[in-house]
């Protein structure tokens, strides 16, 4: 129904008043009529509600104006299709995209709370498992500041990502129930849900016109029920939104199993159904969890699709127009059998042809791949995908099956290449490549870092470059300045306001001025107290979280990111165990004070990422412990890695560690962050590596190990980590103390599974790469006691890291692969004024 009373109208675009008088008026309404409190029993955790309920009455008001102005405009829309989003925590966020952080700050002030106070009730939403998600909800931010019409799309999992607890050294992992005191600007749409069918069958039938059509009878019915997450964009009237997916049963309840006295079967379905949504990624070693997770992919593309074609038909009747409109991004394979599920929308459903439908789907889907390793390509077993999506199966037959044709008769592939294009990979068990599948639907195919990109084409996708060439592109990924310096760091967000204005907030460019202040005394003498009040904040964050009383003076040495055996945790702390054994035999050595920091989680099946957090947390309890060591050396993991977590720990950063195996890091974003933040990296030429060493200069970075390309040859003449294992009695001695239990007299053997990965397999070259490696370190150690001179590579690092933020990432796809415009706001161009810490 649309509203046509001129009353109703107007007040419907009256906007909330953004005055101090109007705020309290607001935030008193909140607290007492939507949180039911009074004055004798306020908390903190009211305050934030309150807080949290005024600023969605700002947010859903520029929603609706955003809404109105696509709606007029009628531009082409992006939908950013992802089974993660880390959002982490939103209402500072929000505080400072819609200008209202120092008003508010102001506001509870006069009431006698502290804002930084009650931020800290909200808990982070952990709706992803590590960089991919935090890309997704990154990009969302750099749509919305850039007015781009674009909307994210996903899953409501009432748990997120687990909650890390640190037990005799080892991960125990915890349920992270993050809306359990609900989530204030959340908004229910109690009117959109969608039916959403699994398992079943497949009918065939002859149409009044001759023509074969076919109709999926599914088995299980679920209702998919939407969730709105405002996404405000800076400086800008944009608010654009993120829908998230509730699994609801289409049936509540069952009366005649109740009333027959059957109260567990009574609710049995509606538990079965809403499962769905229940866990972020649940554990696929079983085949329920196999089935569960195939559900999740499908039940979201599903409802996403549906409600992307009803709201299209809502103003457009050709549907043959959806290219013009919409452009759909693919994050990683998760949504892929969404390309299987507009084909059959649109025959089914739709009654079109083939052909027809084929066209219109290979113009809406973009992929973005984000591996280079084969292994960790999503595939299903053919007989479980037959089960749960029959039709899809056969849909997916018949693309492979044109596909096949078309690239056998254009001769541009061998025997080999054509089975490796196929979607089907044959064998003694029939799996669907989800990765084939979205790089043969797509128009587009982008990895996300330079080198990784060269990756995909050479190696992985290599067939398929000889059909699709112009397929194939780079987008670089990148981080928001928004939350990862504006609102992570407001000190040094100021004190280079102060120096080069305040245009970088949008423009990551402009910190190139920066450049001209770099050997300034001064500028220098300012940059070192922000860095020292960062390092302070963060060894009270240190104390607390775990005990350790660690040196604020020392080099701040940290790798926060996920635990996998590619990324090389376990290489830094060899290396920590080699420093501590030369303080051993040395003890009056001048050594360079080092507090070593880890974080990150592994998956719960995990086994040698686990048995690695808890041999890093079994080194750290014998080194800090050891008196010999004292100050100079700390080893610390902090547990629960979250993006709350990382915006405490990154501002205080000396020393950034990427050492993932070359060739195996699609990007990293983590780099980009600590960069930004004025850390200087150690690292090799991996991912995203490559291009920070590009734009900062290798003056200005700790690049050390293995190229690609000779990782690539020592693996392919055989690699033997012994080796280098019996060159290096160091490395050696280092191997043998984890061996012979030295940090595991009380759990003897618990740690030889790791020695003899090294020591036999080395799968990611630790031992190739540890001398160049701990060469390096030295060297970082040895530069970091030259004040100035690690100042001045502080200060170039932040300057030149205006590439790595995702406004130029969107802009890139904006023009090269969605072909959305920009759309002007009303607002000045004139920014907020920055938070005030």
């Amino acid at each position: 129904m649309v509203v046509t009373n001129p009353r109703l109208i107007a007040l419907l675009a009256e906007e909330q008043k953004a005055d101090l008088e109007s705020l309290e008026k607001q935030f008193a309404h909140h607290l007492e009529y939507t949180i039911g409190k009074n004055r004798y029993n306020l908390k903190n955790e009211d305050i934030y509600k309150a807080i949290g309920h005024t600023l969605r009455d700002f947010l859903v008001d520029r929603l609706n104006s955003t809404h109105a102005r696509y709606r007029d405009a009628k531009p082409k829309k992006v939908y950013y299709f992802s089974l993660e989003f880390l959002m982490g925590r939103t209402l500072m966020n929000a505080l400072i995209c819609l200008g209202l952080y120092d008003k508010i700050k102001q506001m509870l002030s006069g009431f006698g709370f502290e804002l930084a106070d009650v931020l800290e009730f909200e808990t982070d939403a952990g709706l992803g498992n590590g960089g991919l998600g935090r890309l997704a909800a990154c990009f969302l931010d750099s749509m919305a500041t850039l007015n781009i019409p674009g909307f994210g799309y996903g899953i409501r999992y009432d748990y997120g990502i687990f909650n890390q607890l640190i037990a005799n050294g080892g991960q125990l992992e915890m349920p992270d129930h993050w809306d359990a005191d609900g989530v204030p600007y959340e908004i229910l749409r109690s009117d959109i849900s969608y039916s959403v069918g699994f398992f079943g069958h497949t009918e065939t039938r002859v149409s009044g016109k001759g023509k074969v059509q076919h109709d999926w009878v599914p088995g299980e019915t679920v209702l998919a029920a939407a969730h709105d997450y405002p996404i405000p964009g800076f400086n800008t009237n944009t608010v654009n939104h993120l829908r998230l997916w509730a699994a609801r049963s289409s049936e509540e309840f069952n009366l005649d199993y109740f009333n027959h006295g059957d109260y567990m079967k009574a609710v049995q379905d509606k538990s079965i159904s809403e499962n769905i949504s229940k866990v972020l990624y649940p554990n696929d070693t079983t085949e329920q969890g196999k089935v569960l997770r195939l559900k999740q992919q499908y039940f979201m593309v599903c409802a996403s699709l549906q409600d992307i074609i009803t709201e299209f038909k809502d103003q457009n009747t050709d549907l043959k127009e959806l290219p013009n409109y919409i452009a759909i991004q693919l994050n990683d394979t998760h949504p892929s059998i969404g390309i299987a599920e507009l084909m059959r929308v649109l025959m089914d459903n739709e009654d079109w042809d083939w052909d027809e439908a084929w066209a219109v789907t290979t113009k809406v889907f973009s992929y973005t791949n984000h591996t280079v390793l084969p292994e960790a390509l999503e595939s299903w077993r053919v007989e479980l995908f037959e089960k749960l999506l029959p039709r899809h199966l056969e849909i997916i037959y018949e693309i492979n099956h044109r596909f096949l044709e078309e690239a056998r008769k254009s001769g541009k592939l061998e025997d080999w290449e054509i089975m490796a294009v196929s979607i089907i990979e044959e064998g003694k068990e029939k799996r669907v490549r989800m990765a084939n599948l979205a790089v043969i639907g797509s128009y587009k195919v982008n990895g996300v870092a330079a080198l990784h990109s060269e990756l995909i084409k050479q190696t992985i996708f290599k067939p398929f470059t000889k059909i699709f060439p112009e397929k194939f592109n780079n987008k670089t990924n990148g981080i928001t300045p928004r939350r990862w310096l504006l609102q992570s760091n407001p000190d040094l967000s100021n004190l280079i306001s102060k120096k080069i204005g305040n245009q970088f907030v949008t423009n990551l460019y402009q910190l190139k001025d920066l450049e001209a202040f770099a050997s300034d005394t001064e500028f220098q003498s300012d940059w070192r107290k922000v860095k020292q009040t960062a390092k302070d904040n963060l060894i009270k964050l240190i104390r607390s979280e775990t005990g350790i009383i660690a040196d604020p003076n020392s080099m701040i040495d940290v790798q926060v990111k996920r635990f996998h055996e590619y990324k090389r945790q376990l290489l830094n702390v060899l290396r920590v165990i080699a420093l501590y054994r030369r303080i051993k035999e040395n003890p009056s050595k001048e050594v360079t004070s080092r507090t070593v920091i880890f974080g990150g989680k592994a998956a719960p099946g995990y086994y040698m990422a686990k048995l690695i957090i808890k041999l890093i947390n079994h080194v750290a309890w014998v080194v800090n412990r050891d008196k010999d060591v004292a100050d100079r050396l700390k080893v610390v993991f902090l547990p629960n890695y979250r993006v709350s977590l990382a915006e405490r720990i990154i501002p205080g950063t000396n020393l950034s560690e990427q050492i993932s195996t070359a060739g195996t890091e699609a990007s990293g974003t983590s780099n980009m962050k600590f960069m930004l933040n004025g850390a200087l990296t150690i690292g090799t030429l991996d991912g995203a590596n490559v291009e920070m060493l590009e734009e900062v200069g290798e003056e200005n970075i700790f690049i050390f190990g293995l190229k690609t390309q000779e990782v690539f040859q020592i693996k392919e003449r055989g690699y033997n980590p012994q080796e280098f294992i019996y060159q290096n009695e160091e490395l050696h001695r280092v191997l043998l103390m984890i061996r012979e239990n030295y940090f595991s007299l009380g759990e003897p053997g618990i740690f030889l599974p790791i020695y003899d990965s090294l020591f036999y397999s080395d799968n990611y070259l630790l031992m190739a790469d540890f001398d160049s490696y701990d060469k390096m370190q030295d060297l970082v150690a040895k530069e970091y006691l030259d004040e100035a001179t690690w100042t001045k590579k502080s200060i170039l690092n932040v300057a030149r890291s205006g590439k790595f933020s995702t406004d130029r990432t969107i802009r890139e796809y904006a023009k090269e692969i969605w072909n959305v415009p920009t759309l002007d706001t009303i607002l000045p161009k004139t920014l907020y004024n920055l938070p005030q810490n």
